[in-house]
């Protein structure tokens, strides 16, 4: 079993947390009928099918299957074990839970080597930390961050630090904790001396503004000079590690997703700095990539918060380049994607300290441009509409975004706008349109039929299942049954491996807890394709009042299908002793194979 956490606090977390308020932490939930319905965190999906029901406290995925309970959904959103997601949901609802650690129980995302990694950072963000807000060696960073409009509150939010310029206080004070030489090197906190033994900080006197993960726990760093020079670079950032990869990491998820819930809405901007600075201009929906281009990791992660994305990024040409592609990329994920457009080069913290939070929120955030005008204006940028290359050239860029991507009122409107700037007529616009969105239509046809094949083969469930998925039911709904099918017959009486597995599994289950309960024997699998299993079973329908006739109908059903393998099997063996010329032995299987078919 995996854990050993008396039952009745099992149950006092599992019914103290709502699985609507869970699950909406991590997924854009909309409310239809009784139930609550988003887009699967577990695979990629454009329609959703994925549903939270509050009054069974469940949650299932028709497109993929997945499903379970709030301590369930936890164990695989942040891929953890059992006992890691009862504390935290215990943490959460306010109740003490005390872990018995079990080897068994670590799962591979939360690994010793992992945490270890994670708990240097934290201990290294409390210190730099300290240094700044409590020392006299923190002083001018302080003065400098208050001079840049950063207050106590903001620099606390943050956990925003000081590293000290000498060259390996961190490293002494983490060996001094006993963290091995092997982690200092991994973590990229310190650097291995090439000359000599030892080591030496990576961060030397710089303000240290810590990265975390969803979780709210330092996974990296980025620390900035005060006062750049030709020798050093403004920002140094944490090498990659196995807690930090740049393509996996939305900087903020942990603060802003109570706010993306609220406003349904992603800011999204291009760095950590710009985050803040909307922070401190009340903008708190606010994430942003680290230095990367947005990857489709980031994109998937930002779909299970919200559909609605405004791109903010800084006012420059590569501000525009960036921004442009970080559209057509969430646009062809279908979210609805505007852009806040700043002027002239200014990046967001520019421009809020010249004009002031309240302009940034109603002028910029609040203001944003369509996709395609923000397409539109990124054409014209740096053309000249009296060279004739120029002209085309803008037409084509913008049609090419419109093909596809725009409903007819969106195309007529835009159409016609071309024809306005430009002078050429509608009608021609609308022909090379047209030619344009022929050729999109011809590159993507092929791939439909493929991917509905797809799904109709996924759709397709045996009589066979069927019958073990009813029969597997009862004995879930029922210890009784369970009993009875031991003692009954000889053998497991389900026929595919995963059923097999299922019913060991609930034998020792019912061995140690005594009394039916879908949900904490949901808890006790850590394979995440059989509780899929598990959760289609809790969920089809079976009639209590006719259990016995149900059960001897899915038995019988299970007995024809194990007599019909049996004939397969024989039937092939007959073969192969007739084309060894055993005659005598093929006959026999023959008289076999036809009292197996009278017994059917």
């Amino acid at each position: 079993m995996s854990t050993r956490v008396p039952e009745e606090v099992i149950e006092k977390v599992r019914s103290s947390t709502d699985i609507v308020d869970l699950v909406g932490e991590y997924v854009q939930l909309t409310k239809r009928g009784r139930n609550w319905f988003g887009l699967c965190p577990f695979h990629g999906e454009s329609t959703p099918s994925f549903s939270v029901t509050a009054d069974k406290q469940i949650f299932h995925c028709f497109g993929c299957g997945a499903g379970g309970n709030v301590i369930t959904f936890l164990m695989d959103i942040e891929n953890i074990s059992f006992q890691d997601a009862l504390a935290r949901l215990g943490s959460r609802a306010g109740i003490e839970v005390e872990i018995n650690s079990n080897p068994e129980d670590s799962s591979p995302a939360a690994s010793k080597s992992d945490q270890q990694l994670i708990s240097m950072h934290e201990f290294a963000a409390e210190m730099y930390h300290h240094i700044l807000m409590n020392t006299e060696e923190g002083q001018s960073a302080l003065d400098y961050l208050e001079s840049r409009g950063f207050t106590h509150e903001m620099i606390e939010k943050n956990r925003i630090g000081w590293s000290l310029p000498e060259w390996n206080y961190m490293a002494t004070a983490l060996q001094r904790k006993g963290f091995s030489e092997e982690e200092l090197v991994t973590s990229g906190l310190a650097i291995e001396r090439e000359q000599s033994n030892g080591f030496f900080d990576r961060f030397r006197g710089r303000i240290m503004f810590p990265i975390m993960n969803e979780n709210g726990k330092v996974i990296a760093f980025s620390g900035r000079v005060l006062e750049q020079s030709k020798q050093e670079a403004k920002y140094m950032n944490s090498p990659e590690s196995p807690i930090f990869q740049k393509s996996q990491v939305l900087y903020n998820v942990h603060q802003a997703r109570n706010a993306i819930r609220k406003n349904r809405k992603i800011v999204l901007f291009e760095g950590f700095m710009d985050v803040i600075a909307a922070g401190k201009a009340g903008v708190h929906n606010a994430l942003a990539t680290m230095g990367t281009s947005l990857t489709a990791h980031h994109i998937r992660k930002m779909k299970r918060f919200a559909q609605e994305v405004v791109i903010c990024f800084d006012g420059d040409d590569a501000g525009w380049e960036a921004a442009k592609r970080a559209a057509i990329a969430l646009n062809e994920e279908n979210f609805k994607v505007e852009v806040a457009v700043l002027p002239g080069k200014m990046d967001p913290d520019d421009f809020i300290r010249e004009q002031g939070a309240e302009a940034f929120q109603e002028r910029i955030i609040g203001k944003p441009h369509a996709f395609i005008a923000f397409a539109m204006m990124h054409a014209r940028r740096h053309k000249n509409f009296q060279y004739e290359n120029d002209l085309l050239q803008y037409i084509q860029e913008v049609l090419q975004l419109l093909a596809g991507r725009s409903t007819p009122i969106e195309r007529d409107l835009y159409i016609k706008q071309l024809s306005g700037e430009t002078g050429l007529s509608e009608e021609a616009i609308l022909q090379q349109y047209r030619k344009l969105e022929n050729k999109s239509i011809g590159r993507s046809r092929p791939e439909k039929p493929v991917e509905n094949v797809a799904k109709k083969e996924s759709k397709r469930i045996t009589s066979l299942h069927r019958a073990e998925r009813l029969l597997f039911a009862h004995a879930l709904a029922d210890p009784q049954v369970m009993d009875k099918l031991i003692a009954d017959r000889e053998g497991i009486p389900f026929i595919s491996e995963e059923f097999q597995t299922l019913y060991v599994q609930l034998i020792g289950f019912y061995e140690e807890w005594e009394k039916a309960d879908f949900h904490h024997f949901l808890e006790t699998l850590k394979d995440n394709d059989l509780r899929k299993i598990v959760m289609e079973t809790a969920l089809s329908e079976r009639d209590p009042e006719h259990a016995e006739e149900e059960i001897a109908d899915c038995l019988k059903h299970l007995e024809k299908h194990r007599v019909e393998q049996q004939i397969e099997l024989k039937l092939q063996q007959s073969k192969e002793a007739e084309k060894q010329h055993d005659l005598k032995r093929a006959l026999v299987l023959a008289q076999e194979v036809i009292a197996l078919r009278k017994s059917l």
